[in-house]
């Protein structure tokens, strides 16, 4: 249509029109002049209209699917990040009275020899092949510890501390084969040297060749002089084998460490030694023989059986 005073005119007259329209429809509530009008428009463009719905329906759909999704998959999220917290949580709380226990054996320990130690946490471990059996802990020369002082844990001896940083310090484990300690054995003088030998049994040379000696004996640290770099007492292991007495002039035993070289974590450092050598006290109960069943046996006789006197009088 071309831009003439006409059609202007035409225009204004189909907008006021429209607008008269509208305004009789509303006043006109449900008796509208023109509702014949508008449900004639819907039955012609009504099914257009639920096609195009149909056409846009599944978009629609597929959006809010999307956006749903999205906030599962952040619900989720969340969930998944909650549950690691507290799994974490937990485990941190395992660990820790994993650790409340080992000190606790650790401080039994410390009490029962009279040892003054220095807690300590285990923060790196040394190669186990090719170089030294060794661990570093968090306490260094600004917390009291010097070269060649004894450590141990709840079950017994660890080893020794060989290089001192200033929070620091690296000690050489009892399993390292230039480790070596000054031994005696439970209920008795007989006197040896351990030595490590990696993952394997301590091997211990008796000085007595002829000791009587059997598995499940038991071994203690005999002591340094100035109690350095053993002080006397600390529990070191269980006699698993002994090789047989050829007549030399000493004997070897191997013995199992009562100190897991591999689950170390919180141990002490001897910083200052008991005044009385403890002996055994520090070691742990024996643990009681389990007894064996008694088995009885009872021979009932049966009640068919002849006995003796009838036997005689039929013969």
């Amino acid at each position: 249509m071309r831009d003439t005073r006409e059609s202007r005119l035409l225009l204004v007259l189909l907008i006021a029109i429209a607008f008269a329209l509208i305004t009789v429809d509303i006043r006109g509530g449900e008796d509208s002049p023109v509702d014949g009008a508008r449900q004639g428009a819907a039955t012609v463009f009504g099914p257009i209209e639920s096609g195009v719905s149909a056409a846009v329906d599944p978009v629609g759909n597929a959006v809010s699917a999307i956006r749903d999704s999205g906030e599962r998959h952040d619900r989720l999220a969340a969930l998944e990040k909650e549950n690691a917290a507290l799994k974490a949580r937990l485990g941190s709380d395992d660990r820790s009275r994993s650790r409340l226990k080992q000190l606790d054996r650790m401080l039994k320990i410390a009490g029962q020899g009279q040892y003054g130690i220095k807690g300590a946490e285990v923060i790196a471990i040394g190669a186990a092949q090719g170089f030294s059996w060794t661990i570093t802990i968090d306490v260094g020369a600004k917390d009291g510890i010097k070269r060649d002082m004894t450590v141990l844990n709840g079950e017994g001896l660890v080893g020794r501390v060989t290089t001192v940083g200033p929070n620091t310090a690296t000690v050489l484990l009892a399993s390292d084969p230039d480790f070596t300690v000054g031994t005696r054995m439970e209920s008795g003088d007989e006197l040896g040297f351990a030595s490590g030998q990696g993952d394997r049994p301590l091997r211990v040379e008796l000085l007595n060749g002829k000791a009587e000696v059997k598995k499940g004996d038991r071994l203690v640290t005999f002591g340094s002089q100035a109690d350095r770099p053993f002080v006397p007492g600390v529990p070191v292991g269980v006699v698993s084998r002994v090789d047989p007495s050829g007549g030399g002039l000493t004997r070897t035993l191997y013995v199992t460490p009562y100190a897991a070289f591999t689950k170390l974590d919180i141990v002490g450092v001897v910083v200052e030694a008991p005044k009385k050598d403890p002996r055994d006290t520090v070691l742990p109960p024996k643990p009681k023989p389990t007894p064996r069943p008694t088995v009885t046996v009872t021979v009932t006789p049966s009640p068919e059986a002849p006995v003796d006197g009838q036997n005689q009088q039929e013969q």
